[in-house]
């Protein structure tokens, strides 16, 4: 898990890829025992002994969350199953042959298609109209496949007369210098990009967005709930119960590489009305008609 251990979000998460698993008879402390490692986000080293740690274990099958995660796993095993989730661009980052033969030791869930971010930036757009200029949030060291969402978000943008920007930190104070330097330009938005280390400083960026007044789309719903404008992209908990399926697969004799690799087919639009309140914004019915969830 990329995550801090003591991140309760993604605490739920793996509770999920548990419960999964207890639902296709495989109990922890009968048949089956879980060893985890946490908080190897954004330091490789840390990453590598990870990894380290647990191939030493001997296991049947590992369960790797995010891309950098992945990547550090696969650099030291081909023979290891691998089940991944949350993954930007496996063909693109080398942990596949294709989505639907994947040929290796790896398989599992990826993440929105690219076209997503173009997504953002229209709904960016019909949510602040007012918006001329757009950054594109990430940290380059925990989101090595930028230009994944890149290309699609600058497209967007530039279909809809908004000049785009990668707005990219690396810090917690480089946050605050992000957004501080957004606000400088009233007709300025923000999309975030998924990101393990933006979804580690969830809280800050929501609260630096409302501070700073810029209106800002996420591609998680824990974004909105947290007090976020908007949000557009699909439950990461499936994924985690999903790969439970994959696993107990693997374990009953099937082979990762011929399992394809899975992306999310159903996705959810939150409009949080009182962060557009605060913003001065006024949410278009469309959009509300078109929202899985309105928090008020």
């Amino acid at each position: 898990m990329a995550n801090r251990e003591s991140d309760p979000q993604f605490q739920d998460y793996l509770d999920a890829f548990r419960q999964g698993l207890q639902k296709l008879g495989w109990l922890e402390g009968r048949n089956i025992k879980i060893d985890t490692r946490w908080g190897a986000l954004d330091d490789a080293e840390v990453r590598q002994q990870s990894v380290k740690e647990l191939l030493g274990l001997s296991p049947d099958i590992i369960l790797t969350q995010n891309t950098p995660t992945t990547a550090s796993m696969l650099q030291q095993t081909h023979t290891v199953p691998v089940v991944f989730v949350i993954v930007t661009d496996p063909v693109g980052s080398g942990f596949v042959g294709s989505l639907s033969r994947p040929g290796g030791n790896a398989t599992g869930f990826t993440i929105m298609e690219p076209t997503t971010s173009g997504k953002w930036m229209e709904l960016l757009k019909e949510i602040a109209p007012q918006i001329k200029r757009a950054g594109l949030l990430f940290n380059p060291k925990t989101a090595p496949f930028a230009e994944y969402w890149l290309r699609p978000f600058n497209a967007a943008a530039n279909s809809l007369g908004v000049v785009p920007a990668s707005v990219k930190v690396g810090t917690e104070s480089d946050l605050e210098a992000a957004f501080a330097a957004q606000a400088n330009d009233t007709n300025a938005g923000m999309v975030v990009m998924p990101d393990g280390f933006v979804n580690a400083y969830r809280v800050q960026i929501v609260t630096l967005a409302s501070r700073y007044r810029v209106p800002t789309v996420y591609p998680w719903r824990f974004f909105t709930e947290l007090g976020g404008l908007m949000s557009y992209g699909f439950d990461q908990r499936d994924s985690f119960r999903t790969a439970a399926v994959y696993v107990d697969r693997i374990l009953k004799g099937e082979k990762p590489g011929d399992l394809p690799v899975q992306a999310p087919t159903k996705y959810e639009l939150v409009i949080n009305r009182k962060a557009a309140r605060a913003l001065n914004l006024n949410v278009p019915l469309s959009l509300i008609g078109r929202a899985d969830d309105v928090i008020q």
